[in-house]
Protein backbone atom coordinates (compact mmCIF):
# COMPACT_ATOMS: atom_id res chain seq x y z
CA UNK A 1 0.00 0.00 0.00
CA UNK A 2 1.12 3.75 -0.84
CA UNK A 3 2.20 5.25 2.58
CA UNK A 4 0.53 8.57 3.79
CA UNK A 5 3.28 10.40 3.03
CA UNK A 6 4.92 10.91 -0.54
CA UNK A 7 8.74 10.77 -0.55
CA UNK A 8 10.76 10.75 -3.99
CA UNK A 9 13.92 9.02 -4.99
CA UNK A 10 15.41 9.65 -8.53
CA UNK A 11 17.65 8.15 -10.36
CA UNK A 12 19.06 9.75 -13.71
CA UNK A 13 19.64 7.60 -16.71
CA UNK A 14 20.97 7.94 -20.11
CA UNK A 15 20.52 5.35 -22.91
CA UNK A 16 22.85 4.92 -25.74
CA UNK A 17 20.26 7.03 -27.31
CA UNK A 18 20.63 9.39 -25.03
CA UNK A 19 16.89 9.54 -23.43
CA UNK A 20 15.99 11.06 -20.46
CA UNK A 21 14.41 8.66 -18.06
CA UNK A 22 13.85 8.97 -14.37
CA UNK A 23 12.55 6.80 -11.12
CA UNK A 24 9.92 8.24 -8.50
CA UNK A 25 9.43 6.08 -5.67
CA UNK A 26 6.18 6.82 -3.59
CA UNK A 27 6.96 3.91 -1.38
CA UNK A 28 8.96 0.71 -1.25
CA UNK A 29 6.71 -1.40 -3.79
CA UNK A 30 5.28 1.66 -5.69
CA UNK A 31 6.67 4.03 -8.56
CA UNK A 32 6.77 5.20 -11.97
CA UNK A 33 8.88 6.24 -14.19
CA UNK A 34 8.75 9.45 -16.04
CA UNK A 35 10.39 9.60 -19.82
CA UNK A 36 11.22 12.43 -21.69
CA UNK A 37 11.87 12.32 -25.89
CA UNK A 38 13.19 15.27 -27.87
CA UNK A 39 13.77 14.94 -31.65
CA UNK A 40 17.51 13.82 -31.18
CA UNK A 41 15.86 10.78 -29.76
CA UNK A 42 13.98 9.83 -32.68
CA UNK A 43 14.22 11.81 -35.36
CA UNK A 44 17.49 9.89 -37.26
CA UNK A 45 15.47 6.55 -37.57
CA UNK A 46 12.27 8.22 -38.27
CA UNK A 47 13.84 9.59 -41.03
CA UNK A 48 15.58 6.74 -41.91
CA UNK A 49 12.31 4.65 -42.22
CA UNK A 50 11.01 7.61 -44.62
CA UNK A 51 13.95 7.20 -46.30
CA UNK A 52 13.15 3.39 -47.06
CA UNK A 53 9.55 4.03 -47.69
CA UNK A 54 10.79 6.24 -50.38
CA UNK A 55 12.79 4.19 -52.62
CA UNK A 56 10.13 1.33 -52.35
CA UNK A 57 6.82 2.70 -51.81
CA UNK A 58 4.94 2.70 -55.89
CA UNK A 59 2.57 5.28 -56.56
CA UNK A 60 0.70 6.65 -59.31
CA UNK A 61 2.52 9.20 -61.16
CA UNK A 62 5.70 8.53 -59.73
CA UNK A 63 8.72 6.32 -61.04
CA UNK A 64 9.46 4.06 -58.30
CA UNK A 65 11.47 5.91 -55.74
CA UNK A 66 11.13 9.24 -57.43
CA UNK A 67 7.70 10.02 -55.08
CA UNK A 68 8.69 13.21 -53.60
CA UNK A 69 9.86 13.45 -49.90
CA UNK A 70 6.80 15.98 -48.46
CA UNK A 71 4.48 13.55 -49.69
CA UNK A 72 5.90 10.57 -47.76
CA UNK A 73 6.06 12.40 -45.14
CA UNK A 74 2.16 13.65 -45.43
CA UNK A 75 1.07 10.18 -46.15
CA UNK A 76 3.40 7.67 -43.96
CA UNK A 77 5.20 10.26 -41.19
CA UNK A 78 2.73 10.24 -38.34
CA UNK A 79 1.76 6.34 -38.16
CA UNK A 80 6.50 6.31 -38.68
CA UNK A 81 6.59 8.58 -35.75
CA UNK A 82 4.10 6.99 -33.45
CA UNK A 83 5.74 3.11 -34.19
CA UNK A 84 9.01 4.60 -33.44
CA UNK A 85 8.40 6.21 -30.02
CA UNK A 86 6.40 3.20 -28.96
CA UNK A 87 9.68 0.71 -30.12
CA UNK A 88 12.04 3.51 -28.04
CA UNK A 89 9.72 3.07 -25.22
CA UNK A 90 9.66 -0.29 -24.91
CA UNK A 91 13.26 -0.63 -25.20
CA UNK A 92 14.08 2.24 -22.84
CA UNK A 93 11.89 0.81 -19.85
CA UNK A 94 12.81 -3.02 -20.19
CA UNK A 95 16.68 -1.80 -20.41
CA UNK A 96 16.24 0.46 -17.29
CA UNK A 97 14.35 -2.14 -15.44
CA UNK A 98 17.16 -4.76 -16.41
CA UNK A 99 20.08 -2.20 -15.85
CA UNK A 100 19.10 -1.43 -12.35
CA UNK A 101 17.97 -4.41 -11.52
CA UNK A 102 14.76 -3.44 -10.73
CA UNK A 103 12.57 -6.09 -8.77
CA UNK A 104 9.02 -5.52 -10.92
CA UNK A 105 6.19 -7.25 -10.53
CA UNK A 106 3.84 -6.96 -13.50
CA UNK A 107 4.05 -5.02 -16.22
CA UNK A 108 4.60 -1.37 -16.42
CA UNK A 109 1.60 0.30 -17.05
CA UNK A 110 1.26 3.59 -19.06
CA UNK A 111 -0.33 6.81 -18.71
CA UNK A 112 -3.18 6.33 -20.49
CA UNK A 113 -4.71 9.92 -20.50
CA UNK A 114 -1.34 11.42 -21.07
CA UNK A 115 -0.54 9.26 -23.85
CA UNK A 116 -4.21 10.06 -25.67
CA UNK A 117 -3.92 13.94 -25.32
CA UNK A 118 -0.43 13.96 -27.41
CA UNK A 119 -0.69 15.67 -30.29
CA UNK A 120 1.00 13.75 -32.91
CA UNK A 121 0.99 16.34 -35.34
CA UNK A 122 2.44 19.06 -33.66
CA UNK A 123 4.38 18.19 -30.60
CA UNK A 124 8.38 17.49 -31.35
CA UNK A 125 8.73 16.80 -27.61
CA UNK A 126 6.90 13.91 -25.61
CA UNK A 127 6.84 13.22 -21.92
CA UNK A 128 5.54 9.24 -20.67
CA UNK A 129 5.06 7.90 -17.40
CA UNK A 130 4.05 4.30 -16.38
CA UNK A 131 3.20 2.84 -12.93
CA UNK A 132 5.38 -0.10 -11.87
CA UNK A 133 5.45 -2.49 -9.17
CA UNK A 134 8.06 -3.50 -7.48
CA UNK A 135 8.57 -6.13 -4.47
CA UNK A 136 10.60 -5.36 -1.42
CA UNK A 137 14.20 -5.68 -1.04
CA UNK A 138 15.20 -9.31 0.73
CA UNK A 139 18.03 -11.78 0.87
CA UNK A 140 18.02 -15.60 1.08
CA UNK A 141 20.40 -16.81 3.73
CA UNK A 142 19.56 -20.56 3.62
CA UNK A 143 22.00 -21.02 7.30
CA UNK A 144 18.79 -19.07 8.70
CA UNK A 145 16.46 -21.28 7.55
CA UNK A 146 14.45 -23.66 9.53
CA UNK A 147 15.12 -27.70 9.07
CA UNK A 148 13.09 -29.52 6.29
CA UNK A 149 11.88 -33.29 7.08
CA UNK A 150 12.33 -34.98 3.91
CA UNK A 151 9.58 -38.07 4.78
CA UNK A 152 11.02 -41.46 3.79
CA UNK A 153 8.15 -43.59 3.67
CA UNK A 154 8.67 -47.38 5.06
CA UNK A 155 7.17 -50.01 2.84
CA UNK A 156 6.78 -53.08 4.83
CA UNK A 157 5.22 -56.78 4.44
CA UNK A 158 1.28 -55.13 4.48
CA UNK A 159 2.65 -52.76 1.66
CA UNK A 160 3.62 -55.63 -0.26
CA UNK A 161 1.24 -57.73 0.29
CA UNK A 162 -1.49 -55.62 -0.32
CA UNK A 163 0.20 -54.63 -3.90
CA UNK A 164 0.76 -58.02 -5.12
CA UNK A 165 -3.16 -58.68 -3.93
CA UNK A 166 -4.08 -55.95 -6.09
CA UNK A 167 -1.77 -57.05 -9.04
CA UNK A 168 -3.62 -60.62 -8.52
CA UNK A 169 -7.19 -58.72 -9.04
CA UNK A 170 -5.52 -56.74 -12.25
CA UNK A 171 -4.80 -59.40 -13.80
CA UNK A 172 -7.27 -62.21 -13.14
CA UNK A 173 -8.40 -65.61 -14.54
CA UNK A 174 -11.82 -66.45 -14.77
CA UNK A 175 -13.66 -69.66 -13.18
CA UNK A 176 -17.23 -70.83 -13.92
CA UNK A 177 -19.61 -70.47 -10.57
CA UNK A 178 -22.57 -72.75 -9.89
CA UNK A 179 -24.58 -69.71 -7.92
CA UNK A 180 -24.41 -65.82 -8.92
CA UNK A 181 -22.81 -63.85 -6.46
CA UNK A 182 -21.84 -60.17 -6.66
CA UNK A 183 -19.01 -59.04 -9.64
CA UNK A 184 -20.52 -62.12 -11.46
CA UNK A 185 -20.98 -62.27 -14.69
CA UNK A 186 -24.18 -63.88 -15.95
CA UNK A 187 -24.53 -65.58 -19.57
CA UNK A 188 -27.78 -66.32 -21.16
CA UNK A 189 -30.56 -65.07 -23.38
CA UNK A 190 -32.35 -61.52 -22.53
CA UNK A 191 -36.05 -61.44 -24.06
CA UNK A 192 -38.73 -59.15 -24.30
CA UNK A 193 -41.99 -59.39 -24.92
CA UNK A 194 -43.77 -56.50 -27.29
CA UNK A 195 -47.87 -55.51 -28.13
CA UNK A 196 -46.26 -53.85 -31.03
CA UNK A 197 -43.28 -55.68 -33.80
CA UNK A 198 -41.03 -58.14 -33.46
CA UNK A 199 -40.29 -59.45 -29.68
CA UNK A 200 -36.41 -58.61 -28.17
CA UNK A 201 -34.28 -61.24 -27.85
CA UNK A 202 -30.35 -61.90 -27.82
CA UNK A 203 -27.97 -63.63 -26.66
CA UNK A 204 -25.97 -61.40 -23.72
CA UNK A 205 -23.47 -61.13 -20.50
CA UNK A 206 -25.39 -59.13 -17.54
CA UNK A 207 -22.42 -57.84 -15.82
CA UNK A 208 -23.92 -57.55 -11.99
CA UNK A 209 -21.07 -54.75 -11.24
CA UNK A 210 -23.21 -52.69 -13.41
CA UNK A 211 -26.55 -53.84 -11.95
CA UNK A 212 -27.93 -50.62 -9.44
CA UNK A 213 -27.46 -51.54 -5.86
CA UNK A 214 -31.30 -52.10 -4.68
CA UNK A 215 -31.89 -54.09 -8.54
CA UNK A 216 -28.96 -56.41 -7.44
CA UNK A 217 -30.87 -59.24 -4.88
CA UNK A 218 -32.86 -60.26 -7.90
CA UNK A 219 -30.03 -61.88 -9.30
CA UNK A 220 -27.80 -62.69 -6.51
CA UNK A 221 -27.84 -66.46 -6.02
CA UNK A 222 -29.27 -67.61 -9.35
CA UNK A 223 -28.39 -70.88 -11.04
CA UNK A 224 -27.98 -72.15 -14.03
CA UNK A 225 -31.21 -72.70 -16.12
CA UNK A 226 -32.79 -70.03 -13.42
CA UNK A 227 -35.43 -67.54 -14.98
CA UNK A 228 -35.94 -63.90 -13.62
CA UNK A 229 -37.49 -60.78 -14.67
CA UNK A 230 -36.29 -56.88 -14.21
CA UNK A 231 -37.02 -53.87 -15.10
CA UNK A 232 -34.86 -52.36 -17.39
CA UNK A 233 -34.17 -49.23 -16.82
CA UNK A 234 -34.09 -49.96 -12.83
CA UNK A 235 -31.51 -52.85 -12.96
CA UNK A 236 -29.58 -50.55 -15.42
CA UNK A 237 -30.24 -46.34 -14.59
CA UNK A 238 -27.08 -45.75 -16.40
CA UNK A 239 -27.72 -45.44 -20.50
CA UNK A 240 -24.01 -46.75 -21.17
CA UNK A 241 -24.40 -49.65 -19.10
CA UNK A 242 -27.65 -50.69 -20.60
CA UNK A 243 -26.09 -50.22 -23.83
CA UNK A 244 -23.55 -52.71 -22.59
CA UNK A 245 -26.19 -55.27 -20.75
CA UNK A 246 -28.56 -55.53 -23.68
CA UNK A 247 -25.84 -54.90 -26.80
CA UNK A 248 -28.04 -52.31 -28.83
CA UNK A 249 -26.63 -48.96 -29.30
CA UNK A 250 -26.45 -46.09 -27.07
CA UNK A 251 -29.48 -44.50 -28.56
CA UNK A 252 -31.73 -47.58 -28.88
CA UNK A 253 -30.75 -48.51 -25.16
CA UNK A 254 -31.97 -44.70 -24.17
CA UNK A 255 -35.69 -46.07 -25.59
CA UNK A 256 -35.41 -49.35 -23.76
CA UNK A 257 -38.09 -49.94 -20.69
CA UNK A 258 -40.48 -52.23 -19.30
CA UNK A 259 -39.81 -55.95 -17.70
CA UNK A 260 -37.01 -58.32 -19.41
CA UNK A 261 -36.58 -61.72 -18.75
CA UNK A 262 -33.19 -63.48 -18.55
CA UNK A 263 -32.86 -66.84 -18.65
CA UNK A 264 -29.02 -67.87 -17.30
CA UNK A 265 -26.99 -70.21 -19.09
CA UNK A 266 -23.60 -70.06 -17.58
CA UNK A 267 -22.08 -67.89 -14.58
CA UNK A 268 -18.06 -66.72 -14.39
CA UNK A 269 -15.92 -65.11 -11.59
CA UNK A 270 -12.75 -63.52 -11.81
CA UNK A 271 -10.17 -65.43 -10.26
CA UNK A 272 -7.68 -63.88 -8.62
CA UNK A 273 -4.31 -64.76 -10.52
CA UNK A 274 -1.73 -67.34 -9.12
CA UNK A 275 1.55 -66.84 -8.59
CA UNK A 276 3.02 -68.48 -11.14
CA UNK A 277 5.57 -68.00 -14.09
CA UNK A 278 2.76 -66.75 -16.35
CA UNK A 279 1.45 -64.38 -13.87
CA UNK A 280 5.02 -63.32 -13.50
CA UNK A 281 5.39 -62.28 -16.99
CA UNK A 282 2.32 -60.75 -17.62
CA UNK A 283 3.18 -58.30 -14.68
CA UNK A 284 6.98 -57.82 -15.19
CA UNK A 285 7.74 -58.89 -18.90
CA UNK A 286 8.50 -62.33 -19.94
CA UNK A 287 11.48 -63.67 -18.01
CA UNK A 288 12.31 -60.71 -15.66
CA UNK A 289 11.72 -63.08 -12.68
CA UNK A 290 11.85 -66.84 -12.45
CA UNK A 291 10.36 -67.36 -8.94
CA UNK A 292 7.99 -65.68 -5.97
CA UNK A 293 11.04 -64.62 -4.27
CA UNK A 294 12.17 -62.90 -6.82
CA UNK A 295 8.76 -61.52 -7.80
CA UNK A 296 8.40 -60.27 -4.25
CA UNK A 297 11.79 -58.33 -4.09
CA UNK A 298 10.77 -56.42 -7.65
CA UNK A 299 7.35 -55.83 -6.56
CA UNK A 300 9.29 -54.35 -3.57
CA UNK A 301 11.67 -52.67 -5.40
CA UNK A 302 9.13 -51.29 -7.39
CA UNK A 303 6.90 -49.63 -4.44
CA UNK A 304 9.93 -48.26 -3.53
CA UNK A 305 10.89 -46.27 -6.31
CA UNK A 306 6.98 -45.15 -6.68
CA UNK A 307 7.15 -44.12 -2.68
CA UNK A 308 10.53 -42.09 -3.29
CA UNK A 309 9.11 -40.00 -6.15
CA UNK A 310 5.91 -39.34 -3.47
CA UNK A 311 8.47 -38.38 -1.31
CA UNK A 312 10.69 -36.07 -3.39
CA UNK A 313 7.41 -34.19 -4.49
CA UNK A 314 6.69 -33.28 -0.98
CA UNK A 315 10.15 -32.47 -0.17
CA UNK A 316 9.77 -29.85 -3.13
CA UNK A 317 6.73 -28.60 -1.66
CA UNK A 318 7.88 -28.28 1.64
CA UNK A 319 10.98 -26.37 0.70
CA UNK A 320 9.32 -24.02 -1.59
CA UNK A 321 6.62 -23.46 1.56
CA UNK A 322 9.60 -23.10 3.98
CA UNK A 323 11.14 -20.67 1.64
CA UNK A 324 7.63 -18.73 1.08
CA UNK A 325 7.13 -18.60 5.21
CA UNK A 326 10.68 -17.60 6.28
CA UNK A 327 11.82 -15.07 3.55
CA UNK A 328 9.29 -11.73 3.52
CA UNK A 329 8.74 -9.91 1.06
CA UNK A 330 6.22 -6.87 0.30
CA UNK A 331 4.03 -6.71 -2.49
CA UNK A 332 2.45 -4.07 -4.15
CA UNK A 333 -0.87 -5.10 -3.72
CA UNK A 334 -3.66 -2.71 -5.20
CA UNK A 335 -1.32 -2.31 -8.26
CA UNK A 336 -1.06 -5.52 -9.03
CA UNK A 337 -4.60 -6.03 -8.73
CA UNK A 338 -5.37 -3.50 -11.12
CA UNK A 339 -2.75 -4.98 -13.55
CA UNK A 340 -4.37 -8.48 -13.46
CA UNK A 341 -8.15 -6.67 -14.26
CA UNK A 342 -6.29 -4.64 -16.94
CA UNK A 343 -4.07 -7.50 -18.38
CA UNK A 344 -6.98 -9.71 -18.55
CA UNK A 345 -9.29 -7.36 -19.90
CA UNK A 346 -12.64 -7.94 -18.65
CA UNK A 347 -12.45 -11.60 -18.68
CA UNK A 348 -12.27 -11.32 -14.65
CA UNK A 349 -14.07 -9.41 -12.07
CA UNK A 350 -12.54 -7.28 -9.38
CA UNK A 351 -14.23 -10.09 -7.06
CA UNK A 352 -12.73 -13.11 -9.01
CA UNK A 353 -9.41 -11.23 -8.82
CA UNK A 354 -9.84 -10.81 -4.97
CA UNK A 355 -10.62 -14.55 -4.09
CA UNK A 356 -7.96 -15.87 -6.53
CA UNK A 357 -4.96 -13.17 -5.26
CA UNK A 358 -3.29 -15.20 -2.60
CA UNK A 359 -2.64 -17.89 -5.00
CA UNK A 360 -1.45 -15.26 -7.83
CA UNK A 361 1.03 -13.57 -5.11
CA UNK A 362 2.29 -16.81 -3.77
CA UNK A 363 3.46 -17.62 -6.98
CA UNK A 364 5.16 -14.34 -7.54
CA UNK A 365 6.86 -14.75 -4.47
CA UNK A 366 8.10 -18.10 -5.12
CA UNK A 367 9.70 -17.51 -8.42
CA UNK A 368 10.99 -13.77 -7.06
CA UNK A 369 12.96 -16.11 -4.45
CA UNK A 370 14.14 -18.80 -7.08
CA UNK A 371 15.32 -15.78 -9.19
CA UNK A 372 17.52 -15.07 -6.45
CA UNK A 373 18.94 -18.05 -5.41
CA UNK A 374 19.53 -18.81 -8.74
CA UNK A 375 21.59 -15.52 -8.93
CA UNK A 376 23.44 -16.08 -5.81
CA UNK A 377 24.02 -20.06 -6.99
CA UNK A 378 25.08 -18.63 -10.74
CA UNK A 379 22.72 -20.57 -11.98
CA UNK A 380 21.88 -21.03 -15.22
CA UNK A 381 20.13 -23.32 -18.51
CA UNK A 382 21.69 -24.29 -22.17
CA UNK A 383 19.58 -25.81 -24.78
CA UNK A 384 21.31 -28.93 -24.20
CA UNK A 385 19.68 -29.55 -20.66
CA UNK A 386 15.89 -28.21 -22.31
CA UNK A 387 16.46 -30.93 -24.67
CA UNK A 388 18.00 -33.42 -22.22
CA UNK A 389 14.86 -33.24 -20.43
CA UNK A 390 12.87 -33.18 -23.66
CA UNK A 391 14.29 -35.83 -24.94
CA UNK A 392 13.09 -38.03 -21.26
CA UNK A 393 9.49 -37.03 -21.91
CA UNK A 394 9.43 -37.85 -25.48
CA UNK A 395 10.82 -41.26 -24.39
CA UNK A 396 8.63 -42.01 -21.91
CA UNK A 397 5.59 -40.54 -23.28
CA UNK A 398 6.21 -43.00 -26.84
CA UNK A 399 7.46 -45.46 -25.06
CA UNK A 400 11.05 -45.46 -26.91
CA UNK A 401 13.29 -47.67 -25.36
CA UNK A 402 17.04 -48.09 -26.39
CA UNK A 403 20.06 -46.18 -27.31
CA UNK A 404 20.78 -47.88 -31.05
CA UNK A 405 21.61 -44.60 -33.55
CA UNK A 406 18.34 -44.51 -35.39
CA UNK A 407 16.09 -44.67 -32.57
CA UNK A 408 18.23 -41.57 -30.82
CA UNK A 409 18.21 -39.81 -34.52
CA UNK A 410 14.07 -40.41 -34.27
CA UNK A 411 13.64 -39.28 -30.53
CA UNK A 412 15.94 -36.07 -31.10
CA UNK A 413 13.78 -34.97 -34.31
CA UNK A 414 10.64 -35.36 -31.94
CA UNK A 415 12.27 -33.29 -29.11
CA UNK A 416 12.92 -30.80 -31.30
CA UNK A 417 10.40 -29.99 -33.35
CA UNK A 418 8.00 -30.29 -30.10
CA UNK A 419 10.42 -27.16 -28.36
CA UNK A 420 10.90 -25.40 -31.82
CA UNK A 421 6.59 -25.55 -32.47
CA UNK A 422 6.11 -22.17 -33.69
CA UNK A 423 2.41 -22.62 -33.77
CA UNK A 424 2.32 -21.88 -29.79
CA UNK A 425 4.82 -19.21 -30.38
CA UNK A 426 7.19 -20.62 -28.59
CA UNK A 427 5.70 -21.73 -25.68
CA UNK A 428 6.85 -25.29 -25.17
CA UNK A 429 10.49 -24.43 -25.52
CA UNK A 430 9.61 -21.53 -22.19
CA UNK A 431 7.79 -24.24 -20.95
CA UNK A 432 10.48 -26.63 -20.74
CA UNK A 433 13.43 -23.87 -20.15
CA UNK A 434 11.14 -22.87 -16.96
CA UNK A 435 10.62 -27.03 -15.48
CA UNK A 436 14.78 -27.31 -15.82
CA UNK A 437 15.28 -23.65 -14.43
CA UNK A 438 13.13 -24.55 -11.63
CA UNK A 439 14.71 -28.14 -11.01
CA UNK A 440 18.18 -26.98 -10.70
CA UNK A 441 16.86 -24.45 -8.39
CA UNK A 442 15.27 -27.06 -5.93
CA UNK A 443 18.31 -29.47 -6.23
CA UNK A 444 20.10 -26.45 -5.11
CA UNK A 445 18.63 -25.53 -2.38
CA UNK A 446 18.60 -28.55 -1.07
CA UNK A 447 22.38 -29.12 -0.79
CA UNK A 448 22.00 -25.30 1.39
CA UNK A 449 19.00 -26.32 3.73
CA UNK A 450 19.53 -28.89 6.62
CA UNK A 451 17.81 -32.00 4.90
CA UNK A 452 16.35 -34.20 7.56
CA UNK A 453 15.30 -37.43 7.27
CA UNK A 454 12.50 -38.60 8.52
CA UNK A 455 10.94 -42.32 8.22
CA UNK A 456 7.33 -42.39 8.50
CA UNK A 457 4.51 -44.95 7.73
CA UNK A 458 2.70 -45.17 3.98
CA UNK A 459 -0.84 -43.90 6.59
CA UNK A 460 1.26 -41.37 8.20
CA UNK A 461 2.63 -39.79 4.54
CA UNK A 462 -0.45 -39.86 3.26
CA UNK A 463 -1.70 -37.49 6.07
CA UNK A 464 1.11 -35.57 5.59
CA UNK A 465 0.74 -34.67 2.47
CA UNK A 466 -2.84 -33.92 2.63
CA UNK A 467 -2.53 -31.43 5.34
CA UNK A 468 0.24 -29.72 3.15
CA UNK A 469 -2.24 -30.06 0.02
CA UNK A 470 -5.06 -28.55 1.96
CA UNK A 471 -2.35 -25.54 2.70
Amino acid sequence: MIQSFYHSIIFLFKTDTIVDIALEKASETNASLKIKLTPEDYKPEVDKKLKDYGRKVAMKGFRPGKVPASLIQKMYGKSILVDEINNLLSRTVSSYIRDNKLQVVGDPIPNREQADAIDWDNQSEFEFKYDLGLASDFEVYFDQLPAVPNYQIEAGDKELNETIENLQNQFHGHEHAEEAAEGDMLYGELTQERAEGEPFSTKTALPLNKVAEDALPQFIGKKKGDTLTFDIQAAFPDEKDRALATGVKGEEAAELQGEFTFTVEDITRNKPGELNQEFFDKVLGAGNVENEEQFRTKVQEIIGGNYEREANTLLRFTIEKTLLENIPITLPDEFLKQWLLEVNEGKFTPEQVEEQYDDFTRSVKLQLIKNKIAEQADIKVDFEEVMGVTRQMVREQFGFYGDDSQMSETIDRIARNYLMDDKNNGQNYTNMFNRVYDDKVIEYAKTQLDIQPQTVTLEEFKELAAANNNR
